[in-house]
This record gives C-alpha cells, sequence and structure tokens, in this order.
C-alpha cells in the first residue's frame, strides 16, 4: 500500500511537472531595439503570441548594432530591429535566414521649446541638423551603435556637413565594444553612448536636441507622471521613416537556435492577427506602428 502510494506521489509529480517542461521548450531568446520594448508594443504582443501558439519569449532590448551581434555570435534564437541595410546584410552573410518586414514607424527630431537654432517646422531633417551645428546648439546622440545611431548618422552624412570619424569604447554587459562613427565636429554635440530614454533625459537636461523614435518620445512625454521637457521640431521627412525587421537566426550556422519556434513567431508577426495588433496599438490615442506585412 505505502508503495502504491508513492507511485503516485510521482506519477501526480510527473504530470504536475510535465507541462512545465513542454512549455520550456517553446521559450525563444529574442535580442531586440530598446524601443520595441520602452514602447509598450512588446507587452501587447507576447501574451498574445503565447496565448496562439505557446510560444514565450525571453526578451533582451538593447541597441540594433548589439542586438545584431548577438545574431552573430549565436546567443539568440531571433533578432527584431530597426536598420534595414544592416539586417540585409545580416541575412546575406549568412546569420539569418529571412528578413520578415514587421512594420514602421518614424523618428522625430526633439528640442526645447526655445528653439536656438530655430528648426521648428523645417521639412528636412538634413537642414534641420544644419541649422543645429550651424548655431552649435547642444545635440546628444546615443552613440551606442543603435538603430538610432545608425539612421542620425545617414541624416548627418545628408546634411553635407564635414563630418569626422571617432572611436569611443562602450561597455555592454560584461565586454567592451569599439563603436566607430562619423559625426559632426565641435563640443556642442555630446555623444554619451547610452540607450534612447537616457539620451532623451540628457537632452532635457542641456536644453539640447535629439533623434528619437517616436514611439519612446510618446511614452516618456505621455506615459509617465513627470512628463518629458521636449518637443518635435522636425518631423514627417522620408528620411525619418523607420522599418522594423524580425529574422530568425540561422541553424545552419548554429545547430542550437530554435529555429522552427523562431520561424512561427516571425510569420506570426506578420500574419493577418499579427498585423491587426501592431496596427491598433496606441498610446494615449496616438498610433505608434503601421504593419508592413504584405
Amino acid at each position: 500500500m505505502k508503495r502504491f502510494a508513492t507511485l503516485c506521489t510521482i506519477a501526480v509529480l510527473c504530470l504536475c511537472l510535465a507541462p512545465a517542461a513542454f512549455a520550456g521548450d517553446k521559450v525563444i531568446k529574442m535580442s531586440t531595439t530598446t524601443s520595441t520594448q520602452a514602447s509598450g508594443l512588446l507587452d501587447i504582443l507576447l501574451p498574445a503570441l503565447e496565448q496562439d501558439t505557446g510560444i514565450q519569449v525571453k526578451v533582451i532590448a538593447k541597441g540594433t548594432g548589439a542586438a545584431i551581434r548577438d545574431g552573430m555570435d549565436g546567443n539568440v534564437d531571433v533578432i527584431f530591429v530597426h536598420a534595414k541595410g544592416r539586417e540585409e546584410a545580416f541575412v546575406a552573410e549568412g546569420y539569418g535566414t529571412k528578413r520578415y518586414a514587421v512594420m514602421h514607424n518614424d523618428f522625430v527630431l526633439l528640442g526645447p521649446a526655445s528653439d536656438p537654432a530655430s528648426i521648428k517646422g523645417d521639412a528636412s531633417a538634413a537642414s534641420a541638423l544644419k541649422k543645429i551645428a550651424t548655431a552649435q546648439a547642444v545635440f546628444v546622440s546615443r552613440g551606442d551603435d543603435s538603430g538610432t545611431h545608425t539612421k542620425e548618422q545617414g541624416l548627418w552624412k545628408a546634411s553635407g556637413l564635414d563630418l569626422e570619424e571617432k572611436t569611443q569604447t562602450l561597455v555592454k554587459g560584461d565586454k567592451e565594444v569599439k563603436v566607430t562613427a562619423l559625426q559632426p565636429k565641435g563640443d556642442w554635440y555630446k555623444s554619451i553612448g547610452q540607450g534612447m530614454g537616457k539620451a532623451l533625459t540628457f537632452a532635457e537636461e542641456k536644453a539640447g536636441y535629439v533623434l528619437s523614435d517616436r514611439g519612446t518620445y510618446l511614452k516618456y512625454k505621455f506615459g509617465r507622471e513627470q512628463g518629458l521637457n521636449l518637443e518635435v521640431l522636425c518631423e514627417g521627412d522620408p528620411l525619418l521613416f523607420n522599418p522594423y525587421g524580425v529574422i530568425p537566426v540561422n541553424p545552419e550556422k548554429f545547430p542550437h537556435v530554435k529555429y522552427d519556434l523562431s520561424k512561427q513567431f516571425a510569420e506570426w508577426l506578420v500574419s493577418a492577427r499579427g498585423q491587426k495588433l501592431i496596427n491598433d496599438y496606441r498610446l494615449v490615442g496616438k498610433p505608434l506602428f503601421i504593419g508592413d506585412a504584405e
């Protein structure tokens, strides 16, 4: 009888543990840009994904450059980032299987209400940056090899200003990473090697200008009790558009990755269900992202 009771106990434990073990098999690691997390979008998408598929996603939020490096090192199963040229190179070099076009939002140039460089209403982001440089007004750059930093460098190139190449060493987790970037000359340009939130806060403290994705700006401006004392001064330029893509890491290069689950996740994002959730997402009543799946 005692032996029977013991066997029953073991059976019950196995039944209880089986779902947990099964769920553990459906956990994938995703390295993604801070904007997908800071905007609150993942708080909507990931619970719905789990409900529909049983897939759970462990999120590692960082700059796009660092997220792509995670994929190149085989440290994650999938990446979800916003630097299309670098994403296409990631696939072309065999690190990813396919880039799925998920959505886009846009960048905005922010600054203080006093607007010392008089950029408010300028339809050209490159022109606005040139005015900032001419006025030597404080400009805060993330300087962290993120998608936002990549976009910013492209805008500075478009401005036609004389730029210089600078390398700085950043600490990413327990690693030191050298980031080389093109930037304008002068002490007015502040490259801080930090994420979007810290760049916004620093720009506010210095009454400076900063490039931000619209979602994170809205989150900091309207989604927090303390708000943000920066305004949108330049927007709408096609150069400010910001596409996002999701890429499963290539199992031929890294056999340990959970490719089937990552592919299922990517296909769910571009499905009618995923796209509707993206298009319907609002922050303080404002849409943040537009689905790009065909």
